[in-house]
């Protein structure tokens, strides 16, 4: 099969997240079972001036609509290291920012007009290539648009839209509207309206073809008032080409046994460079050494989903005790200014970096003891994955993916790969900090724990194989009826 994915991130060129660790790991997943694979980006500044890759002109160049404007746009292409094809989609009025989606905290004010732009670009492209794609995947609202365009211009794609978090909708004013050059008919309740506003992932999910989402639990949670953001009454009524698949980890970057941003390799088999890594990150992030308690590492967007709002509470409490605290994460400016004056109160026990720094996320993976994953939800859990991989049990509410990723630790048997709390409350996440500092008191029980969770596996040979059955199931399926 032929597959063109459009989505706004991949790591390692331009990631806030876990979107861009799957766009990155698919492809190349699905190549290696015998797939064309591509991806189409746009051509962010961060990817123009990543080292050592090159995106060569193709000659094609096209005018995109939107609004009254006549928008050019040149398409550039390249090749990652697994030989995934790129595209890149450049218009640098529109993506030549030092940031994504936003800066100094705030989304920028045109994203509706960029990533309306960005699809429509999509579509175009997957009209010129030869041979044409089967399938166009499009993953979260950056590129939602792209199936509603699909069915209103009747073209001859499948179409599937994978949400990697539902709170993000790409809701706009609805005068955005009249970016898309749509009918006025799609303005309503069978559109991309949603309540006077213009909102890109519920036409998405309306006219995919089949829409899926990063775990089978959240695929559940998505469709209640608690975790649907508003579109759960939707998700209900597209329930029957909803489905949940869990993202894999991909351990070709995320293997400590392999991994060269970390001090020292280790594996389950010689877990003793895990010590030398520990050492390292807080020599690195000048904290204090050699502390009693275990050193805590969070790698995170700064949003309120994240659990922030129940951990700053307990920051004090934590750091009176000896042990060490690691945060790398950019995002939500208030939560950004109470971690900065928390670390300057703690400075030998407490260290926030803002930003969004890959290297050093593997570099706290490695050293830190245990993963803070404290969400109120969670699609998937990807961080909870290379948690275990680098032999740092995480501190986790379970919610989402999280459901299908970790068991609470049971020292009566030794079962269990995490400390788990089920209360969204920071009394019960300072009840599993408490469980953690009692049992990693004991040594050789802690590095059986660290052992059992970096044997787990996670890769992408489960998702891959129920990425291909949906993808077949559209190929072999009826055509549906015209948009109004």
């Amino acid at each position: 099969m032929r597959i063109l994915m459009a989505a706004s991130e991949m790591a390692p060129f331009a990631r806030t997240g876990g979107l861009g660790d799957v766009i990155e790991a698919l492809p190349a997943a699905l190549q290696a079972r015998g797939h064309e694979a591509s991806v189409i980006l746009p051509y962010y500044r961060a990817i123009r001036e990543f080292p050592g890759l090159r995106a060569e002109p193709t000659g094609v160049t096209m005018t995109i609509e939107v609004g009254p404007r006549q928008i050019e746009t040149e398409i550039l292409e390249a090749e990652t290291p697994s030989g995934t094809q790129l595209f890149f989609v450049r218009r640098d009025e529109y993506f030549d920012r030092s940031e994504i989606y936003g800066a100094d905290g705030r989304a920028y004010q045109d994203n509706a007009e960029r990533f309306i732009f960005f699809s429509k670009a999509v579509v175009e492209l997957a009209r010129r290539l030869i041979p044409a794609p089967d399938i166009l995947h499009v993953h979260d609202w950056q590129t939602a648009f792209v199936p509603v365009l699909v069915r209103h211009r009747q073209l001859p794609f499948k179409t599937v839209l994978t949400i990697h978090n539902i709170a993000y909708q790409g809701a706009f004013w609805g005068v955005d509207f009249g970016l898309t050059n749509l009918p006025g008919s799609f303005f309503g309740p069978t559109g991309v309206e949603f309540y006077g506003r213009l909102n890109l992932l519920k036409g998405g999910v309306l006219y995919a073809d089949a829409v899926t989402t990063v775990s089978e639990r959240y695929a559940r949670d998505i469709q209640t008032p608690e975790f649907g953001a508003g579109l759960d009454a939707v998700m209900r009524e597209q329930a029957g080409k909803l489905r949940g698949i869990l993202n894999g980890a991909d351990y070709n970057t995320w293997n400590p046994a392999t991994d060269s941003f970390i001090a020292k390799k280790f594996s389950p088999s010689a877990p003793a460079g895990k010590k030398t890594c520990r050492d390292a990150l807080l020599k690195e992030l000048d904290l204090e050494k050699t502390p009693r308690g275990p050193v805590l590492g969070m790698v995170t967007r700064l949003a309120e989903q994240k659990g922030l709002d129940i951990l700053i509470p307990l920051l004090d409490r934590l750091l009176a005790d000896d042990l060490r605290l690691v945060i790398l994460g950019e995002g939500d400016a208030d939560y950004t200014w109470q971690l900065d004056v928390a670390a300057r109160r703690s400075p030998g026990r407490f260290a926030f970096r803002r930003g969004l720094d890959d290297a050093l996320s593997h570099r706290i993976y490695a050293g830190a003891d245990v993963m803070l994953i404290p969400s109120h939800f969670e699609p998937c859990g990807l961080g909870a994955m290379y948690a275990l991989k680098y032999g740092a049990p995480p501190i986790a509410r379970a919610t989402g993916g999280l459901y299908q990723i970790l068991t609470d630790f049971d020292p009566s048997t030794g079962a269990g790969n995490a400390f788990l709390f089920y209360e969204y409350s920071s009394e019960a996440l300072w009840d599993s900090i408490l469980r953690v500092k009692h049992h990693f008191a004991d040594a050789e029980s802690w590095r059986r724990l660290a052992r059992l969770g970096m044997k787990c596996d996670f890769s992408w040979s489960a998702a891959e194989r129920e990425y291909e059955k949906v993808y077949e199931s559209l190929i072999g399926a009826v055509s549906k009826p015209a948009a109004p």
